[in-house]
């Protein structure tokens, strides 16, 4: 086939689950449509708790507060589009609406890596340097991070949908998978610049996922080998409370994406239908999991919310 420096197309069609016939289509939007409700009333709800909680002004929840906001935006972002294909067979995405949700995806992404490896850090130093810690991580310290996060994020990914963007797309324009993401719009480019642009973004994926991972191991492990040098074993249950939901979280976020990428560099394959559900998994649960985990298995947000309910039986009980 011979290619034009010319894009043809004017629009994408998002097939989401190919093969799925229409009896589950009515099904599967519905179960859509409740994660997608899970994701913003859970976290919403986290949201407002530490907003209207004096008591959790603190920066590990200022960590918190942004990575609620993150997976609101990531769910907004990417279930609506798959919820309506499924619903009112609204498969078209334009070519402009299409890279936009491109951007977003992989922006927040990295945006979710980078946090947690700042909550990594909040419980590395607080463990290490207890002293220090009240110095090194304030309220302003914390917001002005993670709105960096948040700003130069969102413009070094510019860079790669615009790098993107440069290819020609000529014929092909069906995304197999429930939302636009880098790999399904490059692997429709033609021309002899597909594998650059390629790999020029593999290697700002690896330095997204990669670096902070490794910050996050050595917190953690730093973290563990203080624990076990503790000889008050209710010191000990303290810190691996405190510790537990931010490393379940950070689990939740790295090991199936861990997992997807030994897995094809040992050779094992999976089906289109099965690498699509995967990659459904590993973005959502994580964003409908994290409100549960930061509501039941965090101390002071589980004492600020049994403080609210007693304080409001109290109010009902004088009325």
């Amino acid at each position: 086939m011979k290619y034009t420096n010319v894009t043809n197309i004017k629009y994408f069609v998002i097939t989401g689950f190919p093969g799925l016939s229409p009896d589950y289509y009515e099904a599967v939007s519905f179960l859509l449509l409740l994660v997608f409700l899970a994701i913003v009333i859970g976290n919403g709800f986290v949201l407002v708790v530490i907003i209207c909680e004096r008591s959790l002004h603190k920066p590990t929840y200022l960590i918190f507060f942004h990575l609620a906001m993150s997976d609101i935006v990531f769910g907004t972002v990417t279930l609506p589009k798959i919820i309506a294909r499924y619903w009112w067979n609204d498969m078209i995405s334009s070519f402009t609406a299409c890279f936009a949700q491109m951007y977003f995806v992989h922006s927040l992404g990295a945006i979710h890596s980078l946090l947690l490896m700042m909550m990594a850090l909040d419980r590395f130093v607080a463990i290490w340097f207890p002293f220090r810690y009240p110095l090194l991580f304030t309220n302003r310290t914390i917001s002005i991070a993670c709105s960096l996060f948040w700003v130069l994020t969102f413009i070094r990914m510019m860079g790669i949908v615009l790098h993107a963007s440069t290819l020609p797309y000529c014929n092909l324009n069906t995304i197999m998978h429930c939302y636009c993401d880098h790999i399904s719009i490059t692997r429709l480019g033609c021309g002899e610049n597909v594998a650059y642009v390629k790999n020029v973004a593999l290697a700002n994926a690896m330095v997204t996922l990669l670096v902070p991972l490794t910050f996050i191991i050595f917190s953690y492990l730093s973290v563990i080998i203080a624990v076990l040098r503790m000889s008050v074993t209710e010191r000990r249950h303290k810190v691996l409370s405190t510790c537990a939901p931010q490393l379940f979280i950070t689990c939740l976020y790295y090991v199936p994406r861990c997992f997807v990428y030994l897995a094809n560099n040992l050779g094992l394959h999976f089906s289109l239908v099965a690498r699509i559900i995967i990659a459904m998994m590993y973005s959502l649960i994580p964003t409908v999991i994290n409100p549960i985990i930061y509501c039941f298995k965090t101390k002071d947000i589980k004492k600020a919310l049994m403080q609210r309910l007693k304080n409001r039986k109290i109010n009902t009980g004088i009325t």
